[in-house]
């Protein structure tokens, strides 16, 4: 299957849609998959991996996949600027989770960085950016995971792709098996605030499948559907947001060839002006936040399918060993961190429950660590999510430059710096957060 037509792209998604439906079947039917709360995307990437071309070959699934993920991550990053959810809350709790989640993100990068820099390259004759595989799959997800993957294709490292993707994979099971252990532990010891027994989950949060009397509506409708469905006016203008972004990647890379703009970054950027544009001409309100917030939702199921999917297993397998070390030791650094410094920033204000969330989002995925916080926090009394919606406002630019500098550092030569750079960063905030928590209890 080497010539790529339509119907190549056609048999892929079918076959990974199929993918999903078995693993949101095993994830109503199984109990073990129930307790362990693995997403059906998850589980689809997994059966793709073991019965496509890099594995059994049972499955005539195409050598694109990779590109798929790139593809869909444009899309993901063109759905941001329209997801906010306007909630308000106080500026003191908004400025702490803004200054731990921001920190960690910026540890996390640089932990991986220079552990990848300065100990691994040494031992194994590794590209010097290889510790950012850890990162890029952890707190980003699959998602920048393709993005990283793409951007060092571009620059003649095609490894990098696998790598990350490996790291994401790794993260979200690790965000599965230790999130839970931690809900577990801290039901013990008494340190959630609204649950007492991780026994007593309701039956939906296990399945994923919502009783008629708990269901919500997906969204607004926004236009008639005389003249347009309104998903579809939802999608093409994501979808024209994307296009934007890939017609400015493109043509920078032909004005300069020596500056190669990832296209997410640039669907990201004219998302922005999308919105500003909107918001002038007073036609925001007819983008409903929760119907994109779902097509996002859809593009990042499809991404880690496809992603894991496509993870080539003769790369994993050459670097296995200290792509073991670089894992387990972001995890160990990681839950310390989360523990440690959510316990003294937060104190009395329901710690655990921003330290599982936050645990959840560093390693696997945002919608993960949503899934843990509803295990102890069923009502969401804590408002851990409406403090990170509006912290998330500052996050979001500054993973984007990550996610955009890191290549361009190391190809440069400048990847030390970058990465001293996010450690320095990192300090000063959290430096911040406590000559501020100090002032106040003053």
């Amino acid at each position: 299957m080497n010539d790529f037509t339509p119907w190549t792209v056609f048999t892929d998604v079918g076959i990974i849609s199929l993918l999903l439906l078995s693993g949101k079947l095993l994830r109503v039917k199984v109990r073990l998959i129930q307790r362990l709360f693995i997403p059906p995307s998850l589980m689809a990437g997994f059966m793709g991996l073991a019965f496509g071309p890099g594995g059994l070959g049972w499955l005539p699934l195409s050598p694109h996949m990779g590109t798929y993920a790139g593809i869909l991550i444009a899309f993901i990053f063109g759905c941001l600027p329209f997801c906010g959810t306007g909630t308000a809350g106080k500026s003191n709790r908004i400025l702490k989770m803004w200054a731990y989640s921001q920190t960690g993100m910026l540890w996390q990068w640089a932990f991986g960085g220079l552990l990848g820099l300065w100990l691994l390259s040494r031992l194994w004759p590794l590209d010097p950016a290889f510790g950012i595989a850890m990162p890029s799959g952890f707190c980003g997800g699959h998602g920048t995971a393709a993005a990283i993957g793409e951007a060092f294709a571009r620059a003649g490292n095609a490894d990098m792709l696998t790598l990350a993707m490996t790291a994401a994979t790794c993260g979200i099971v690790a965000a599965v098996f230790i999130g839970l252990a931690l809900v577990k532990w801290g039901t013990r010891k008494g340190h959630a605030s609204f649950v007492d027994d991780f026994a007593d989950l309701p039956p939906e949060l296990r399945t994923g499948l919502l009783p008629a009397d708990k269901r919500g509506s997906l969204g607004e409708t926004t236009c008639s559907s005389i003249s347009m469905d309104p998903l579809t006016l939802h999608f093409i203008w994501i979808a024209a947001i994307a296009l934007g972004g890939y017609g400015i990647s493109q043509g920078v890379n032909c004005l300069l060839p020596q500056l190669q703009l990832p296209v997410f970054s640039c669907a990201f950027i004219v998302g922005i002006l999308a919105r500003l544009l909107c918001a002038r001409t007073h036609t925001l309100h007819y983008l409903c936040p929760a119907t994109i917030g779902h097509l996002s939702g859809t593009f990042t199921d499809l991404l880690v399918a496809f992603g894991i999917s496509a993870i080539r297993l003769e790369i994993v397998l050459q670097y296995w060993l200290p792509l073991t070390v670089l894992l387990v030791s972001g995890l160990v650094v990681t839950l310390l961190y989360v523990l440690v410094i959510g316990r003294w920033l937060f104190r009395s204000d329901y710690w655990f429950e921003k330290a599982l969330f936050t645990w959840g989002w560093y390693t696997g995925t945002m919608a993960m660590g949503i899934a843990l916080l509803r295990v102890v926090d069923p009502d969401m009394r804590s408002r851990c999510l409406e403090d990170y919606a509006l912290a998330y406002l500052v996050i979001a630019p500054v993973e984007i430059l990550l996610i955009t500098l890191a290549p361009v550092a190391f190809v440069h030569g400048y990847g030390l710096a970058f990465l001293l750079s996010a450690l320095g960063a990192g300090g000063l905030i959290l430096a911040g957060a406590f000559v501020r928590s100090r002032c106040r209890r003053r």
